[in-house]
């Protein structure tokens, strides 16, 4: 029997990332940047205003401090002010394209982000003046390139705005728009195929006869898969008539980074669908040191070698054999540096069954307490006596309760490793 970690690094010698393409900025988001971004423009293009205020010169309103105010706010211990006012040239407005000059002993209002007149070194904050509209009155000095932005104090041309291998985020989506880049080149999300077989699955959109059951799996998968950040094209029920399902997998193995299909593992319809996947490349199902979910396939299809899952027909051993070994293959294929889940120490709430020489993954509710800041985790699927496949309780899950192949049972009050299966929104 492997261990969980050998089939795991088996899997990752696998991993092959899409090979890189060019997208709008605005589709870049959580994807790995594949190219050196190098600006050929300073950011900012212009000397601008950093506020609201007055430009001015600032040895023209050297000596407008309070009397009496020694920490420099302008406020408090105040007796007497020396008069400085300067006469307004005009406003000059965001976005303004026309050039302006400031004369010596002269102010011009000024908008947040308008681009500063010829002459003036700074800018007066608003509360530092009268308001004024033609002459305003200046209560404080201020020092050379305060309130100012210079040309290139973000990035000079020449300057790397996205270095390669970087996970563009909101800021680097914003840098990108700020250095005019429209299209940037990307590693795009891995393409995940998501295949359920078995004679007696039915779509939702048919009511299930005798002996029939939903097909949960394609569902479940496919929105997992999508969590881990894939592109997703659930093909749902295959037929596993060997000519059928040859056709369905050799078209997605040309589509796809990543093939999972559920179902093929345990039963003689299953050994039908071992045996004709063989055709395609190297398939092989083993039984895994862990639970649920012991037995598995993995193999990898057609020229190019593309990764193929084989889980199991239960819903929930599915779901936790995809988190274990193929979602970290997402994972890594987007570039990501932790592939793997965040994973703490929790106290049991209560006792923990597991079964001896498999390494146990049991859903949990994990929670915080308030006092101490520990950890605590109360098992859904590990109690004695509890079946570890209900899919209803790995719904109300939010972790997975790690426990050591060597142990069979976790006492109340023991630490244990916790996988948080944290959720967007």
């Amino acid at each position: 029997m492997r261990s969980v970690e050998e089939q795991q690094a088996r899997v990752a010698a696998a991993a092959v990332a899409p090979r890189p393409v060019k997208v709008a900025i605005a589709e870049a988001q959580g994807l790995m940047c594949a190219e050196e971004v190098v600006t050929e423009r300073p950011l900012p293009g212009f000397d601008q205003a950093a506020i609201d205020g007055y430009a001015v010169r600032s040895v023209d309103v050297l000596g407008a401090e309070p009397i009496g105010d020694t920490d420099g706010d302008g406020e408090g211990g105040v007796t007497d002010i020396r008069e400085i006012s300067l006469p307004v040239m005009g406003l000059i407005e965001a976005g303004a394209r026309t050039p302006s000059r400031l004369q010596p002993r002269q102010a011009a209002r000024v908008q947040t982000g308008a681009p500063m007149p010829t002459l003036a070194d700074a800018v007066l904050p608003l509360r530092w003046t009268d308001g004024g509209d033609s002459r305003v009155r200046v209560l404080r000095s201020v020092r050379s390139g305060a309130y100012v932005r210079r040309t290139g104090d973000d990035v000079q041309p020449g300057d790397v705005a996205v270095r390669a291998g970087t996970i563009i985020g909101a800021a680097q989506v914003g840098l990108l728009a700020a250095v005019g880049r429209e299209r940037v080149l990307v590693h795009p999300r891995p393409r995940v195929t998501i295949l359920s077989v078995g004679g007696e699955l039915v779509d939702i959109s048919r009511t299930p006869g005798n002996g029939q059951v939903y097909d949960v799996n394609s569902y479940a998968l496919a929105a997992a898969a999508r969590d881990a950040g894939a592109e997703v094209n659930r093909v749902g029920i295959v037929d596993t008539d060997p000519k059928a399902l040859r056709d369905v997998v050799e078209g997605q193995v040309n589509r796809a980074e990543v093939i999972v299909i559920a179902g093929a593992v345990g039963g003689a319809a299953a050994e039908s669908v071992r045996t004709t996947l063989s055709e395609l490349g190297d398939m092989e199902v083993a039984r895994i040191a862990m639970h649920p979910g012991s037995v598995q396939g993995f193999g990898q299809l057609g020229r190019e070698g593309v990764p193929t899952f084989l889980l199991p027909a239960n819903p929930v051993s599915a779901l936790v054999v995809f988190e274990v070994m193929v979602r970290p293959l997402i994972r890594m294929s987007l570039g990501k540096r932790q592939p793997l889940r965040r994973v703490v120490q929790a106290r049991t709430l209560s006792p923990v069954e597991s079964v001896a020489g498999r390494k146990g993954y049991l859903r949990g509710q994990l929670m915080r307490d308030q006092d101490t800041g520990e950890y605590l985790v109360q098992a859904l699927g590990g109690a004695p006596g509890a079946s570890s496949h209900l899919l209803a309780t790995l719904a109300e899950a939010n972790c997975l309760v790690i426990i050591p192949s060597e142990a069979e049972q976790v006492r109340t009050g023991e630490i244990v490793d916790v996988a948080f299966l944290a959720q967007r929104g």
